[in-house]
């Protein structure tokens, strides 16, 4: 390895290193959640993106869900998992609470919701239309991106301050 590529590998792995060290230390257990469930929000969104894309176009292994002719739309997953993560937020233990996998969980049921929220807001099935998919591209990935950057503010700090020399 050249002296180059080998000073930019230490300073990565400074930085990965770092970054897991303000990740174990600097945040309590419900940032840690919070920021487990941004992650989740933007990673789902996205590949629920996919998916619905693939579908629509007839590409690719996936088809639509239905139960009795009906459609299935995806924000009915998403609802029962907020139902559980609710469950756990009300009845569970501070420990059960605050685990990294209720905040995944989170995150991917509000992201199940919110990409069909034209849906939702028109109570019609706008998706495909202008009005469904331009606006909540925009702005959920706005908000998906804007929110991981709000969560991780902690560790970003922490980089700011204690960065590699």
């Amino acid at each position: 390895m050249s002296d180059t590529a080998q000073d930019e590998h230490q300073v990565r792995g400074s930085i990965l290193h770092e970054i897991r060290v303000a990740f174990r230390e600097e945040l309590t257990p419900a940032e840690k959640s919070g920021l487990w469930a941004w992650i989740a929000f933007t990673v789902t969104f996205g590949i629920v993106r996919g998916i619905t894309y693939s579908i629509h176009a007839h590409d690719g292994p996936f088809r639509n869900i239905s139960a009795g002719g009906t459609h299935l739309h995806h924000y009915v997953w998403g609802i029962l998992i907020l139902v559980v993560v609710g469950a756990i937020g009300l009845r569970g233990e501070e420990k059960a609470r605050c685990h990294p996998m209720v905040g995944i969980f989170y995150g991917i049921g509000v992201a199940l919701i919110v990409d069909e929220f034209a849906l939702l807001l028109d109570l019609r099935d706008v998706y495909w239309a202008k009005q469904g998919r331009w606006s909540v591209d925009l702005a959920i990935g706005v908000i998906a991106v804007g929110g991981t950057v709000f969560a991780a503010i902690p560790i970003f700090k922490r980089l700011r301050g204690n960065g590699p020399h």
